[in-house]
């Protein structure tokens, strides 16, 4: 995919979510929207807990909706925070997202449009941990037809 500015649609989705989002402790949001495979937007936002460890990042809030939702890759993904520079999924959240689409557009926001940043998943993961076999193909194909 080759364009010169975020998907109006996603960015609009994803300012929506992080409108959302339940930062009480940090303070920082951010919101997500992917373009799935199947044509649908998802979006998410991040979601803190008082057990740190238990919070959800925006990223993968929106993938998490998207698998739910039955869809098994995306193509496209916008990140939007109101840092300048934007700032950049973390490392888990990369992981996650090589899980469904390694070869994504995803593009870094400020909340309101001024700075974006294009790149890949595979750019923002190099050498990402994934497995090659059969079970992981037949996990991202989603569930068995009811017979």
């Amino acid at each position: 995919m080759n364009r010169d500015a975020p998907p109006a649609a996603l960015v609009a989705a994803a300012t929506r979510a992080w409108q959302q989002a339940y930062a009480p402790y940090s303070g920082f949001r951010v919101g997500a929207a992917l373009l799935a495979d199947d044509g649908r937007i998802y979006a998410g936002a991040n979601v803190e807990n008082a057990s740190y460890g238990l919070s959800r990042c925006a990223e993968q809030s929106a993938v998490q909706a998207m698998a739910s939702a039955g869809a098994r890759g995306f193509e496209s993904l916008v990140v939007v925070t109101d840092t300048d520079p934007p700032a950049s999924p973390c490392g888990a959240c990369r992981q996650v997202l090589h899980e469904f689409a390694p070869q994504a557009e995803v593009w870094l926001v400020r909340l309101g449009g001024e700075a974006q940043l294009r790149t890949s998943v595979d750019a923002l993961l190099p050498g990402a941990f994934d497995l090659h076999d059969s079970h992981t193909a037949d996990a991202r194909s989603g569930p068995d037809e009811p017979g």
